[in-house]
């Protein structure tokens, strides 16, 4: 039941707020992360009165999160010399009190960035989706996660991932309107 649920929000989701345009087209869902199958499914987004190239730029900058998103602690990129997110990178950091390493799977500039956390205990995909708008963007971000970990998060702290997401959506309306 729970999982219909994920899959008719989802698609109700999807329908409302891509403007017309199909999430499965742009966003390419791992299969272990569709959210047919996942366990846990959160979708937040924004209107920022800023350009796509302003918000990608302070989601590139993971280094800087810490600064501006509560959320976000002791980030790192793999190797120390980068400093921006790319295609491929790899940064280690803590969220939600655990530390992940998230490796970037999906980056097309301005537009989407998507990346994989993994740990033994729990499995994470999160995406970035900046759709343009007539006085600026829309930035929706989603994250999809599956294991045993998962069920206890969803359970015990169902909207402590959502009310983050907001946050982080929030801060980074702030950071770029200003």
């Amino acid at each position: 039941m729970t999982r219909l649920f994920i899959i008719l929000a989802y698609a109700a989701i999807s329908m409302s707020c891509l403007s017309g345009q199909n999430s499965t087209d742009s966003i390419q869902w791992p299969t272990e992360y569709h959210p047919s199958i996942s366990q846990f499914f959160v979708h937040n987004e924004i209107e920022i009165k800023a350009t796509p190239a302003t918000v990608w730029g302070h989601l590139i900058d993971a280094l800087k999160w810490p600064q501006w998103y509560k959320g976000a602690q002791k980030v790192t990129l793999s190797p120390p010399t980068d400093t921006l997110l790319q295609a491929n990178a790899v940064f280690n950091w803590k969220t939600m009190g655990l530390k992940f390493q998230s490796t970037i799977l999906q980056f097309d500039p301005y537009r989407l960035l998507a990346w994989e956390s993994k740990k033994p205990s729990i499995r994470g995909y999160h995406v970035w989706w900046i759709v343009p708008t007539a006085n600026g963007c829309r930035v929706i971000t989603e994250e999809l996660q599956n294991g045993w970990l998962t069920f206890f998060e969803k359970t015990f702290q169902g909207k402590k991932l959502e009310r983050l997401h907001a946050l982080w959506l929030q801060e980074l309306k702030t950071k770029s309107e200003h």
